[in-house]
């Protein structure tokens, strides 16, 4: 179990996994989310069933409101495929990923339609963590025409496309950014 090596909190009952919340080390989470980056180099190896499963269940187990989960993902592995999605001028080393995930928001679903984007941005951001786990890096990525993606994959016209997310084993190690201090982005209880 890739969590047990992390977290000493994981404990199954019927089949199913979940973490034991006491038990996380939140210092061990902030590594995983402070050390990962953005990998736009792959190395040409495929990611294994198991491992892609779970990126998969992290992207499930995320909340939505009203637990409605008006998500879909797209797992893209056909080489044909990932080149039309590489178009773009930020996003052409799509088609050098082993796989990239396209997340879809249902924002004709009944009553909670308007947080879907939101509810699958939730969903992508666990699986990219998740991923980092277990050594797989990925990018998000934003160049893309949704009109010519949604015909490409056949997606239907209430469901809307948020991100492309290509994901394989890093061929490359960036630095860190630098980022704005906290400061400049939070202020307690009005905008300031």
């Amino acid at each position: 179990m890739y969590l047990r090596n992390i977290y000493n909190g994981v404990m199954i009952l019927t089949g199913v996994e979940y973490l034991n919340i006491k038990s996380v080390k939140v210092l061990d989470v902030m590594d995983v989310i402070l050390s990962r980056r953005s990998i736009r180099q792959y190395e040409q190896k495929e990611i294994q069933t198991e491992v892609l499963n779970k990126i998969l269940e992290a992207g499930r187990q995320a909340p939505s409101a009203a637990n409605r989960q008006p998500i879909h993902f797209i797992v893209v592995t056909e080489d044909n495929i990932k080149k039309e999605l590489s178009k773009g001028l930020f996003n052409r080393f799509i088609k050098d990923s082993p796989l990239t995930i396209v997340g879809c928001a249902n924002t004709g679903a009944r009553l909670t339609g308007k947080w879907s984007i939101v509810d699958t941005t939730i969903a992508l951001q666990n699986m990219v963590i998740a991923a980092w786990t277990m050594g797989v890096g990925s990018c998000w990525i934003g160049d893309f025409k949704e009109e010519k993606v949604k015909e490409l994959l056949q997606i239907p016209n209430k469901w809307k496309v948020v991100a492309l997310i290509p994901f394989g084993y890093p061929a490359e190690q960036p630095k860190p950014k630098k980022k704005k201090p906290v400061t400049e982005l939070v202020s307690f209880n009005k905008f300031s």
